[in-house]
Formats: structure tokens, sequence, C-alpha cells
């Protein structure tokens, strides 16, 4: 009688809930950590993933409450050092599925440095930033994202940082996937998770979400539905660069850099307009493309780069599978006492270097 039963769970229709643990998502009303939450939750869903072979793994900030209500194994680590403890997981454990789950804060302030080795190294694990320019959860000051001559509870008289822009930083550290979108489109949210669960390596992706209570409309150019067509771009692989409510306007790359162009009424000059390969092994057009930013420029979304590059993993499993050829199995006293080693005399000064033992 066991056979049908199993038969039946795995017909099952599972739907975003199926990975919603027992404790009810608590953001402020109106948060866009909402929306991330669901679209990766159904993501999951779609794709079904089992739940045992989800990681989700966090540091500090609002976003990071994120593994409490995921019904898969999940760590609530300590601040900027989620990317090490995934890392970690990631070597222990190649069959999981790793999300890792960070905020602007939390990634690029105390976790710049894990984050920046995290993308160089290429572990098959995907990274979401939650990017409100502001710390939520410390109530408002200014974090590495938030624009230059914002006023904040840090920054009473505005900030005179230059803002860290996470995909040109992901792209010149050589993340292996790379895409921006923003809360409040749905669609896109679960278009860009779906195409980075399925790549192997690294994949960053920054997610514009309003923070109402300390940042509230720091997206509004790119957010509002009368705004946005002249003031985003939507990437779409192998299809011209083009923005605005008629296409009419579009991006060409051939001078070194970013230039938005008027589409001609007979589009005699579409030509000029660049082609987005996300495929491409050089990611210097890609680049050119994070460096736009609102508002004197369209801000694009959808993903920038995809490329393939052997994972951080591989290379230590080889490492590992060669020395075991070479020494058979690990012996840690060995290791321990093998090379230089040196004995302290009691007078605390007579240092003697000893001999390997054999």
């Amino acid at each position: 009688m066991s056979e049908p039963v199993k038969q039946v769970v795995a017909e099952k229709k599972l739907t975003r809930k199926d990975y919603q643990s027992s404790n009810e998502p608590r953001w402020c009303a109106g948060c866009g950590d909402y929306a991330i939450f669901n679209a990766l939750t159904s993501v999951f869903a779609e794709k079904r993933i089992p739940n045992e072979e989800i990681a989700i793994i966090s540091g500090i900030g609002c976003s990071s409450r994120f593994p409490y209500y995921a019904e898969t194994y999940g760590f609530h680590t300590l601040h900027g050092r989620a990317p090490t403890v995934a890392l970690g997981l990631r070597l222990a454990n190649p069959d999981l599925n790793i999300w890792v789950i960070t905020g602007d804060g939390d990634a690029l302030s105390i976790g710049g440095n894990h984050f920046m080795h995290m993308m160089r190294r290429n572990p098959n694990m995907k990274v979401l930033i939650f990017n409100n320019r502001i710390y939520g959860l410390t109530k408002g000051q200014a974090s590495p994202t938030t624009v230059y001559g914002s006023h904040t509870k840090s920054t009473p008289f505005g900030s005179i940082d230059i803002p860290i822009n996470p995909v040109a930083l992901a792209l010149a550290m050589g993340a292996t996937f790379v895409a921006r979108c923003i809360d409040r489109d749905m669609k896109g949210l679960k278009e860009v998770m779906s195409a980075a669960q399925d790549h192997k390596g690294v994949a960053i992706i920054e997610v514009y979400q309003n923070c109402v209570i300390f940042n509230n409309g720091a997206f509004t150019d790119v957010a509002d539905p009368k705004l946005k067509e002249d003031a985003s771009i939507l990437l779409k692989h192998g299809m011209p660069i083009l923005f605005g409510a008629n296409q009419e306007f579009g991006v060409r790359t051939s001078s070194g850099h970013a230039e938005v162009i008027r589409i001609k009424d007979d589009r005699s000059n579409l030509h000029e307009v660049a082609v987005h390969n996300i495929y491409n092994p050089d990611p210097s057009i890609a680049f050119m493309l994070a460096q736009m930013e609102s508002p004197l420029e369209p801000v694009p979304f959808g993903i920038f780069r995809q490329v393939s590059k052997p994972t951080y993993e591989e290379f230590a499993y080889n490492q590992e599978r060669k020395a075991k050829k070479m020494f058979g199995s690990p012996d840690i006293m060995h290791l321990l006492h093998d090379g230089d080693t040196w004995e302290v005399g009691e007078d605390g000064k007579t240092i003697r270097k000893t001999e390997t033992e054999k």
C-alpha cells in the first residue's frame, strides 16, 4: 500500500507555501522583503527542489531573518560573514542548493572583504543582495550604497561618500552570473532567480528593495509605472538594448562607454545600438552598462553576465584527490610536525631546531 502513496506525494503540485516555515514572515508592512521571499520560494516550487536540499545562509539585517521563514536548512550567521559560512558548507556538502541572503550594509560594509573573495573564487552558490540604500535594522544610518548627499541619521548634513555599485563590483571581481532586479517586478524577480538557480558558479543578484520606514521612495524613478519606461532598461539576451515608451531610445557602446542615443523615425541608426550578449567572456560591455545610474541615465535590469568557469569546489576536490593519490590518507600529527619546527628552552631564550620525525 505504500507505493501508491509515494506516487501521489511525488506528483503533488508544489506551491511557495510548501517552502514557508511555521514562522510567519514579519517585516514592516509594505516592505519589499515580502516580494523577494515570495519570488524565491515560488522558484523553489516551480523547480520542485526538495526542501532538504536547500540551505539558506544569512548575515545580519532585516533581510537576514529570511532563514526563519523558509522551510529549508538555514543558518543566521555573523554580520558580513555569511559568504564564509556558505563556502564552508559548499565544500562540506556539494549537493546542497545554497542561497546567501544579505543586504547592502551586511554585504558591502563589514562583509565587503568576504563578498569580494567569494566572487573571485566562484563557488556554486547564489547570493541575493537586498539593496535599500540604508541601514534599516539599526534605524536609518547611511549604508555603502546610500546616494551621495542623502540626509540620514548618521549623515545629517548629507552623505559625502561615493556609493558602491554592487553590479559593477561583482563584474570587476569576475562573478560569473550578475543580475539586477527590483522588488516591484515579480516576473523579473522570478526569471532572474530561476536562471541563477540553474547557473553553475557564483550568482550575484542585486535587488532594489524599498524600505518604507527609513528610505521610502528610494527607487521611485524606476518603480513608478509613469516613469520607469524612460528611466529603466530591460536587458534581454540577443536583443538590441532599447528603452522608452515606444522603444525610441537605444544604448551605444562602440565609443568605449554606454551612450544613450535617440532612434530615428526610419530606424536607420538601429545598427548603432548594442546587442546584449550575456555570454560574452569579456565583461567590459556589461561593466559599461553597470555604470548607467539614475538620475542622469536609465538603469538596466536583468542579467548582465552569465558565463561558465570552473567552480572553487571543483578545484578543491581535485587537489584533495591528487593529494590522497600522492600521500595517502592524511595524518594530522605528521602534518603538524612536518617541515621546520623549533623547541623553546625553559629559559625562554634557547631555541633549538628539531629534526622532522620520519
